[in-house]
């Protein structure tokens, strides 16, 4: 532990006294302050003790009467309350309904008894450390500034409406092609907000098969069904005080729907199985990468629960449209993983920036990371990431001038850099088979090439 363990002994009798301190100090991590009343001790609680060895029979007051004012300042510090009378009711009462932590007669094994509560205290405060530091980590981990990387205007927008999503427990739907980074999104918005000390809780709607997605959702009682042998909570009841990201939510069939409107309109639910309704207080982030709107038009998603989910929308760009992100983004998986596999530090060279402009990455920001990975396995660190070095095996590639949207000028960009690879960059040959001028292609690689300088 980084500082000391500050124990309380509030002991009327000398000798008693004498001999909890002495032993209690033979610890040099503890800090040990003692009082022969309660009163004394009670003034002194700004010190905020770790352990409060409390005697039950003080000669100002009982020690019933301490510990119901010491868990009135805070209810959160353990006390142990010491008696020279073995009484199984008193105990029970003291430990069960006063929340004392516990209650040892002083007997010849009181000193084990005491010794063995301050080391489960004490694995309980490091404990409490370890989960407080991991969760300051996670928070820092999703700053906007480290967990959402762009600086094009169309991500500036995103960063324009997260920031306003952050300020309120506004429903927030994500909206975007798959591998654009919702759930990163979703992520950033709960640790920036006032609820960043509750759970991010994450369920992907169209992972989970239907049949079992109402009992995941809202839980169910022992008995329920075939296999339900014990109660469970839903993720509705686990993100209480959190939040709830619904991924993919178009993919829920309509009979579900109408129990998540009631659910999110009167912020209860009632276990599959059960009667009583539950409350539940959790923020609701939905991220689908279908157009809600039509699926309402087409009959397949209500519209009752489309403007109940609406909220303030924010719609991810595909990463075709994003400019000179990709280099913001290939150089942080390339920091990134070079740091988690003790590899050099790797930059890209030109020729390696010109091939990822050139791609239209159809799956988004997921499938940069996964180029970039393999990039950085492949590369010579003495060269850097080399263009060889950067191999694109998207199922999608071949169809992409079909199915991607695309302004003309990426079309006219995507076809021009497929003949240069096809005919091994030879711009005439090119020139010859597009039926266009050499200058049309040496001007777009020349744009390209201070495209690439400008992003450094």
């Amino acid at each position: 532990m980084d500082t000391s363990f500050r124990i309380f002994v509030v002991e009327d009798d000398p000798t008693y006294m004498r001999m909890l301190r002495y032993f209690l100090e033979l610890n040099p991590d503890h800090e040990v302050h003692v009082f022969d009343t309660g009163a004394a001790c009670l003034d002194k609680l700004n010190l905020n003790p770790h352990l409060i060895s409390l005697d039950y029979s003080l000669p100002d007051m009982t020690g019933e009467e301490v510990l119901e004012r010491i868990k009135h300042y805070d209810q959160n510090i353990p006390v142990v309350i010491l008696s020279g009378q073995q009484d199984v009711e008193t105990a029970v009462k003291l430990i069960r309904n006063e929340g004392a932590y516990d209650y040892i007669t002083k007997s010849e094994d009181f000193r084990a008894r005491l010794e063995n509560d301050i080391k489960q205290i004490k694995q309980k405060i490091d404990l409490e450390e370890e989960v407080d530091q991991l969760r300051r980590e996670v928070v820092a981990k999703y700053e906007f500034s480290k967990s959402v990387i762009g600086a094009s205007p169309a991500m500036q927008r995103v960063f324009r409406l997260m920031e306003k999503a952050v300020r309120t427990n506004i429903t927030v739907s994500i909206h975007g092609e798959t591998g654009t980074g919702k759930e990163v999104v979703a992520k950033s918005i709960h640790y920036n907000s006032t609820r960043r000390d509750g759970s991010f809780v994450a369920v992907n709607m169209g992972a989970i098969p239907r049949d079992l997605l109402e009992s995941e959702l809202f839980g169910y009682e022992k008995g329920a069904f075939t296999g339900a042998v014990t109660r469970k909570k839903g993720q509705f009841e686990l993100s209480d005080k959190g939040t709830l990201f619904l991924d993919e939510i178009g993919e829920v069939g309509l009979n579900l729907q109408a129990k998540l409107l009631r659910a999110i309109q009167e912020r209860e639910i009632v276990r599959v199985g059960g009667e009583e309704p539950i409350p539940f207080d959790a923020r609701i982030i939905i991220a689908t990468h279908k157009d809600l709107g039509e699926e309402v038009k087409a009959g397949r998603f209500r519209e009752d629960l489309y403007y109940r989910l609406l909220g303030l929308t924010i719609e991810l760009p595909p990463l075709r449209d994003r400019g000179n992100d990709v280099f913001l983004l290939a150089n942080s998986f390339l920091k990134e993983f070079s740091k988690q596999n003790g590899l050099s530090s790797l930059l890209l060279t030109k020729e390696a920036k010109n091939k990822l402009l050139g791609y239209s990455f159809p799956g988004n920001v997921r499938e940069l990371r996964a180029v970039i990975e393999l990039a950085a396995v492949m590369a010579d660190e003495s060269e850097g990431i080399l263009a060889d070095d950067i191999q694109f095996r998207s199922i999608r590639k071949e169809d992409a001038f079909l199915t991607e949207e695309l302004t003309l000028e990426e079309y006219k960009r995507l076809i021009i850099h497929h003949f240069l690879k096809k005919y091994e960059n030879d711009v005439i040959k090119v020139a010859e088979k597009l039926d266009i001028g050499k200058s049309t292609i040496y001007r777009m690689l020349k744009e390209e090439k201070e495209e690439v300088e400008q992003a450094g």
